[in-house]
């Protein structure tokens, strides 16, 4: 009977908390945030609906196709949350000065030490930012460019194996010469130049064509483990189903222990942490050892000076995750989209082609950097990919004050979560006319590329921008340049498109592609 009555009660409270107490929340509306659109039905009364919508893989899109259907620029997507789009709320949510914080997201999935990316505190965020800067800095940066020019060589090593009769004109490649999986293989050479850069790790991902790599427990043991797969399927898992915050630890408990997708999704993403570990572990063992390479590792042990900087070993750890995740998803996922608008547009491929010829000799396989940085078609090519594809896609959610903010002209309460997603602000038809066209010839003109720029936000804006951005920007130069010229390609055919699905960042399907060396005259 006492146990009968326990079920009953919890049953009660269960229904209260779910159901009661947010229909009451809705009709008392303390904040007044039932003035805005539903973005659905449910919107208001849980997050859950939000955790649904992420679960498709297009949330950003979606939430964009519905701004833009019901010309809205602000949508309830929560009891709690709000959508923006409108291109003037980016200053005021993630402008420098903004006074909203990151949201209660990156507490939840924060570790032991926050790192730069997911740290709350102003002051704390700008102590890291000040101490890694430096490393960022676009001069120390060129000094590292060796590396980034030795992992493409030996990228170029494993393309030529690939390489295929040229292909007729007019014809869609054989089946069988499709042999090469270009997403795939330049997931592998970003893990292993940002690996370089960051941590002086020369792995072998190059050589065996997989992304098989040590993990190591806290204990000291080591397994082997899928780097980008499980990278990805720990995002895809959190960036699903994080967005109620208050049912967060339920929903991870849940998920991950009932038999079925997303156990196993939970599963595969467990040897991220152990990843991240490894590489670390070995950068500081070999510091152990006397060695002094010169990498980003250095930056967090002793400041310009040499000065050592005293961190925590669970903060080191946290900012090497940090970097190495972030620095080779994004790159990647912006490479096999640049690739892609590449071919689907070949009068653009042909432009690039001919600007990296006029400054390009004919035995250079790897385009210097020097000779590269400043061609003005080679980086509208990757801004105009970046804006119409950007990596992250998503709104960064922010929380207002306690005291509340004005975003659009609005004053929005206190403890309140916004975003404006970053697929949004680049489709914005005043700034960005036919913003669904890839159009690099929209940003060679001086004057509206500075119009441009302030609603161009692949890094995000303001003070929590991304300082990766300088790392990214000289891979992708270097590398696209130097593929350009030496290779050509094809996919099965023009119509064929890249399967996507968004977590976090953009989560890229394999991209099969006939490649076949361009002769040394450049005809094709």
């Amino acid at each position: 009977m006492i146990s009968l009555q326990i079920v009953l009660i919890a049953l009660a409270a269960s229904i209260a908390y779910a159901i009661l107490a947010p229909v009451v929340r809705y009709w008392i509306d303390p904040k007044g945030l039932r003035q805005y659109p539903n973005y659905a039905l449910l919107s208001p009364f849980t997050d859950l609906r939000h955790v649904y919508l992420s679960s498709f893989g297009y949330r950003s899109r979606d939430l964009y196709l519905e701004h833009k259907r019901r010309n809205e620029p602000i949508l309830r997507i929560g009891p709690n949350a709000l959508s923006f789009c409108d291109n003037q709320a980016i200053k005021d949510i993630y402008g420098h000065g903004t006074p909203c914080t990151k949201d209660l997201k990156e507490g939840l999935l924060a570790g032991s030490h926050r790192h730069l990316f997911d740290v709350v505190d102003k002051p704390e965020h700008a102590r890291k930012r000040k101490l890694l800067s430096a490393a960022f800095a676009i001069k120390n940066l060129e000094s590292w460019e060796y590396k980034v020019a030795y992992t493409t060589e030996r990228l170029f090593k494993a393309l030529d194996g690939f390489c295929t009769a040229p292909l007729g004109d007019f014809v869609d490649p054989a089946s069988g010469d499709l042999n090469f999986d270009f997403n795939h293989w330049i997931n592998l050479w970003t893990i292993e130049a940002i690996n370089y850069i960051a941590l002086s790790a020369e792995m072998d991902l190059l050589d065996t064509g997989k992304d098989e790599v040590t993990a190591e427990r806290r204990d000291g043991t080591t397994y082997r483990a899928p780097y980008h797969y499980s990278q990805n399927m720990s995002a895809w898992f959190q960036a699903t189903l994080v967005w109620d915050y208050n049912l967060w630890p339920w929903t991870q408990w849940v998920m991950s222990t009932l038999p079925g997708r997303w156990r196993k999704v939970f599963e595969d993403g467990k040897p991220t942490e152990d990843v991240f570990y490894h590489l670390a572990a070995e950068r500081l063992r070999k510091f152990q050892a006397g060695e002094r390479p010169d990498d980003f590792f250095s930056s967090l042990l002793e400041d310009k000076a040499g000065n050592p900087n005293n961190l925590q070993w669970g903060e080191m750890i946290a900012e090497v995750g940090a970097i190495i995740n972030a620095g080779a998803d994004t790159t990647a996922i912006a490479m096999t989209q640049h690739m892609l608008l590449l071919y689907r547009h070949p009068e653009h491929l042909e432009t690039l082609r001919q600007e990296v010829e006029t400054v390009l000799d004919r035995d250079d396989v790897i385009s210097p950097y020097d000779k590269v940085k400043d061609l003005p078609f080679l980086r509208a090519c990757i801004d105009e990919s970046l804006r119409l594809m950007p990596p992250t896609s998503a709104g960064l959610p922010r929380r207002t004050p306690k005291e509340g903010a004005r975003i659009l002209n609005k004053w929005i309460p206190g403890d309140t979560s916004v975003s404006m997603t970053i697929y949004a602000a680049h489709r914005d038809e005043d700034i960005f006319p036919d913003p669904e066209a890839f159009k690099p010839e929209r940003w060679l003109d001086p004057a509206n590329r500075r119009k441009m720029e302030s609603s161009f936000i692949p890094f995000s804006a303001g003070s929590r921008s991304c300082l990766g951005r300088n790392i990214t920007y000289l891979e992708q130069v270097i590398v696209l340049a130097s593929i350009v010229h030496r290779y050509n390609f094809a996919l099965t055919s023009k119509d064929w498109d890249l399967q996507r699905s968004e977590a976090f960042n953009i989560l890229c399907g394999p991209m099969p592609m006939k490649i076949w060396r361009r002769d040394p005259d450049h005809r094709e």
